[in-house]
């Protein structure tokens, strides 16, 4: 019955919707399309909350976002009406798009406290990332020959450092602190007069930790070091400011904040100026750092989405502080041995990875088949090693496999919460209860004094 009356929904949107536009246009049908939109997302989403395999809750937004309506609402116009290729210089439409590719650019920059020139559009946060790490060094070849990262960054990141080793670049990977923080006593000491470059992610992906950018941009000023921050997910969540922590290089997604997804930014500070080479040949757009024709939409989506963020980021970021801390007390207080992984204090809240003892993390995830979540334990079909987050950490292995991340963001209700955290202690319970682990340990067994044979 719920899929006859879905379906009649969808219909009696899209059935309307496409002929009006054929007869109208897009202009004329298109807040009346949004409304309808609006209305069957209230309707087939919340379902007064029984979510189900194909509907499920969606709590992985550590992944991607879902996309703001009003910002999709600022991107149509740019895909039929407004079509103009941005560096035409020739005629209305080059000009119209030009205009709004550089608003779009003043959107962004004012977000960190940057300014609209110090903006490259690229694809998203990865080719960022590429394009500051592999590009600043190759730059500086034969000047400075060693970089400094950290062993919990995003795989673009490393994949980079790892691919300038094949070019005679020396790398020093960081360890973390157990609670995933670096230590700046340990950074001071991997600087060397030949240190070229430390990059450190803003917020880590996996664990929502925050890095404390202000004291390493001072580090890194004193010694006349670049500085990279991957800010893919901290960029519109929490305040960043890349003045006050003098970042040289910044890179920014777009799908992390609500935003369209195939769209990104990288700042590139210009005053002092850092040189990068770049990465690919073509007609030298975008500071002759990232030739090719720029996508308007998709620009205009992410300075919309930055906009957005700017001017509810504070109210967001305490009311998702707030359902992340009823998730946590939620299951805590209903279940032992739950341990979070990262730090409690310095760390994103809508990022909350928690480990279950005596449970195995993508046994809990299948349980958990209407909400979307994402394992820690990152394992391939290739290997079921833990997360080298976790490892990093010093987690025990059966932890680390143990781990869920849950992603809170800006549309997750107090319902959504409830119904994770119940669902969530059920689960664990019966789980457990199927555990002969977990009977061992009920029966006073140190598991971990005991030797198994492989």
């Amino acid at each position: 019955m719920q899929s006859l009356i879905t379906n009649s929904i969808r219909n009696s949107i899209r059935l309307p919707a496409l002929n009006a536009v054929g007869k109208l246009g897009l202009t004329q049908i298109k807040p009346n399309l949004l409304n309808n939109v609006r209305q069957f997302s209230k309707t087939s989403i919340a379902k007064e909350l029984h979510p189900t395999q194909e509907h499920p809750i969606y709590m992985d937004l550590q992944a991607t976002t879902p996309m703001d309506k009003r910002v999709l609402n600022e991107m149509l116009p740019y895909f039929t009406e407004k079509f103009g290729n941005p560096h035409s210089r020739t005629h209305n439409f080059g000009w119209e798009a030009e205009k709004a590719v550089e608003v779009a650019r003043k959107q962004v920059a004012d977000l960190i406290n940057a300014k609209p020139k110090d903006i490259i559009f690229t694809s998203g946060a990865t080719e960022s990332n590429n394009i500051a790490i592999k590009g600043l060094a190759r730059f500086n070849k034969g000047k400075k020959n060693h970089i400094i990262t950290v062993q919990t960054e995003h795989k673009c990141v490393l994949s980079s450092c790892r691919a300038l080793e094949t070019e005679g670049f020396e790398v020093t990977y960081l360890p973390v602190q157990k609670n995933g923080l670096i230590s700046l006593e340990e950074l001071k000491k991997a600087i060397r007069p030949d240190t070229l470059l430390i990059s450190v992610m803003a917020v880590n992906n996996e664990i929502g930790v925050c890095q404390p950018l202000e004291e390493i941009g001072k580090i890194c000023r004193e010694h006349k070091i670049y500085f990279h921050t991957d800010a893919a997910q901290g960029y519109g969540k929490i305040p960043l400011d890349v003045e006050k922590y003098n970042v040289d290089l910044m890179s920014i997604s777009g799908h992390k904040i609500y935003g369209p997804k195939g769209i990104g930014a990288l700042y590139v500070r210009r005053r002092p100026r850092v040189r990068l080479e770049a990465l690919q040949s073509g007609g030298g757009q975008e500071r002759n750092l990232r030739s090719g024709t720029l996508a308007t939409p998709l620009c205009v989506g992410l300075g919309y989405a930055a906009k957005l963020c700017k001017d509810q980021m504070m109210t967001d970021l305490d009311r998702i502080k707030k359902l992340s801390d009823r998730l946590y007390n939620g299951v805590t207080s209903k279940l032992d041995y739950v341990y979070r992984n990262g730090d409690p204090d310095h760390t994103f809240p809508g990022c909350l990875n928690l480990s279950f003892g005596f449970v195995e993390g993508e046994s809990l995830i299948m349980a958990l088949k209407d909400v979307a979540l994402s394992s820690g334990s990152a394992c391939t079909s290739a290997s079921l090693e833990p997360s080298y987050v976790l490892r990093a950490l010093g987690t025990k292995e059966e932890l680390a496999h143990s781990s869920i991340r849950f992603g809170i963001g800006r549309f997750t209700t107090e319902e959504e919460i409830d119904y994770v955290a119940n669902k969530l202690v059920k689960q664990v319970n019966r789980l457990r209860d199927l555990s002969p682990l977990w009977e061992m340990h009920l029966e006073g067994i140190d598991l971990d004094s005991i030797q198994w044979s492989t």
